[in-house]
């Protein structure tokens, strides 16, 4: 696992293991807030061991930036900490979360041990505001790559953890391409020292617009892509032909997935503009 200090009392963590996701911790006196966990449970004891031993507090919030297994599934490493997340978040953690693990313990061991711990504190509109030390956190939410999306602001440090709402490729299969839009607009918009993204290694300050610009581009792309897609009679051979650089996204990994993400978010909307009654094919 990647560790780094963001700033003072803000530190970002990164697989090794799964698909780079990232979470972070900001630290006050007396306690810390953790922003999501990680994917598998022996890299979010890590976690907690760093922040209880190395910085000498215990964790009294922790907040879920969307249900997903790599970001909830650790919620149980932290006892006696309020979880906190959008209203939807619960929702579809208890909904979809709940049979999802017990399908993954039957098949990984490492999972026997898991919980699913549902938010504590939630909220649906406008912002909430966590004070830790110094520090103000302002949640809110930042919708696309799934309907409960929230992003975490330091607002002293303009360092945003922004979930799975800025990844190195935008992933909408569970989402929405508008919202996703929105959401990386609003980011691109707000100022910010750092991005934190769900997945992959921090943008810096510098790197903000072209990120933000080149995100906006591929989910453009992607759109045309798949109108075009159901106009053709070969709509298959056509999307399979639409590589992620033919969607005017620079090479990223992501540990190799990237590619089938991008596979993925060309079936996803292909199968929703078919269902919406897109043009009919062409001759």
């Amino acid at each position: 696992m990647h560790r780094e200090r963001v700033s003072e009392n803000v530190y970002w963590f990164q697989s090794e293991i799964y698909a780079q996701v990232a979470a972070g911790v900001v630290a006050g006196p007396q306690w810390a807030v953790v922003i999501d966990t990680l994917a598998l449970p022996e890299e979010t004891l890590a976690m907690r061991e760093f922040i209880e031993h190395e910085l000498g507090v215990q964790v009294r919030y922790v907040i879920n930036t969307h249900y997903h297994a790599d970001h909830t599934w650790g919620n149980c490493f932290f006892p006696g900490a309020t979880v906190v997340a959008h209203s939807l978040c619960r929702t579809l953690l208890a909904e979809r979360g709940v049979p999802s693990l017990e399908a993954v313990r039957k098949q990984n061991q490492a999972f026997r041990q898991v919980k699913i711990v549902l938010p504590h504190l939630t909220f649906s509109q406008g912002s909430l505001v966590l004070r830790v030390g110094k520090k103000n956190l302002t949640l809110f939410p930042a919708p696309g790559h799934s309907p409960d999306g929230i992003a975490v602001l330091v607002e002293e440090d303009r360092v945003l953890f922004a979930g799975d709402s800025f990844m190195p490729l935008p992933y909408v299969v569970d989402g929405d391409l508008e919202e996703m839009s929105a959401s990386i607009k609003k980011i691109g918009r707000m100022g910010l020292e750092n991005i934190i993204q769900g997945h992959g290694d921090i943008i810096l300050r510098g790197e903000i617009d072209a990120a933000v610009k080149e995100s906006i581009a591929y989910l453009n792309n992607i759109r045309k892509v798949v109108k075009t897609a159901v106009r053709r009679r070969a709509a298959e051979e056509y999307l399979n032909e639409m590589n992620i650089e033919a969607c005017g996204k620079s090479r990223v990994y992501l540990s190799g997935l990237a590619e089938e993400l991008h596979r993925r978010n060309l079936r996803a909307l292909y199968q929703r503009e078919k269902s919406s009654g897109g043009d009919q094919p062409s001759h």
